[in-house]
């Protein structure tokens, strides 16, 4: 797996190259480039699939530093840059459409368009925060326990047989990048009132069981958006729908890339 080192990072990532137009993918909290296995072999035959394991996650290296979610979309464009990737798609799931959104922000000009797979634009409440919280005080202090983490996977994944390879990552994830990564998360701004600067179309994909990011939650963020269409909700999938049901995500994402870059 290549690396490029920006922003003080070593990047590990996955390029399928080719003449196609650029899609990028951005993975959500606990997760890493693999959770797409499903979208690149989709979407591979017709794009330059690019997918990245963001600071503190996968084989990404990381420079021990608090960062925000900027950061990581300055890394992000860095990673264009380093691919010499004029224009892409950015396609982010959660914490990945954080990061898009971000990105799109920074530097409208390099962003095509947006995929927003059960992300949003606005923070939590503080009962809900106060009880993920309490979820990484615990990591941090006993490990991912099969408890906590199957509490966990229920909340993204929910999807049993697919629970054990994830904690299995979890568990040799360094608990100091646990922390940078959570604090990240969880400090994170609501920028729902700058979702007015983003032109570029957007489709929102969300799983109707989704209760880590509410579907009210994403309706809010395609009615701050100027260029998005209806969203397309996931029936029966919970926080990671592209992982568990990428027969249902693969179909409208495919759809709404040719539309946006024929």
């Amino acid at each position: 797996m290549p690396t490029a080192a920006v922003n003080g990072q070593r990047l590990h990532y996955v390029d399928t190259g080719g003449t196609g137009p650029a899609v990028v993918l951005s993975h959500g909290f606990l997760m890493d480039h693999t959770m797409f296995e499903s979208q690149i072999a989709a979407l591979a035959p017709e794009y330059r699939v690019v997918a990245w394991d963001e600071r503190a996650f996968g084989a990404t290296g990381w420079d021990g530093r608090p960062f925000t979610y900027w950061d990581s979309a300055r890394d992000c464009l860095a990673l264009m840059d380093h691919l010499g990737i004029e224009r892409a798609v950015l396609a982010g799931m959660s914490q990945g459409g954080f990061i898009s959104l971000r990105a799109a922000l920074l530097a409208p000009e390099r962003v095509r368009a947006i995929v927003l797979i059960d992300s949003g634009s606005d923070v939590d409440d503080a009962a809900t925060l106060a009880a993920y919280r309490g979820m990484v005080d615990a990591w941090m202090a006993q490990g991912p326990i099969a408890p906590l983490a199957e509490a966990i996977a229920g909340i993204i994944i929910a999807k049993p047989e697919e629970h054990p390879r994830w904690i299995a990552k979890w568990q040799v994830l360094p608990r100091e990048a646990l922390r940078a990564a959570s604090d990240c998360l969880l400090d994170r701004e609501d920028v729902t009132d700058r979702l007015g600067e983003i032109g570029c179309p957007v489709q929102i994909i969300h799983g109707s069981a989704d209760t880590a990011i509410s579907m009210a939650r994403a309706e809010k963020v395609r009615a701050g958006l100027r260029g998005a269409e209806p969203i397309v909700a996931i029936e029966g999938a919970a926080h990671a729908a592209n992982l568990t049901h990428p027969h249902l995500v693969n179909p409208p994402l495919l759809d709404f890339l040719r539309r946006v870059t024929r």
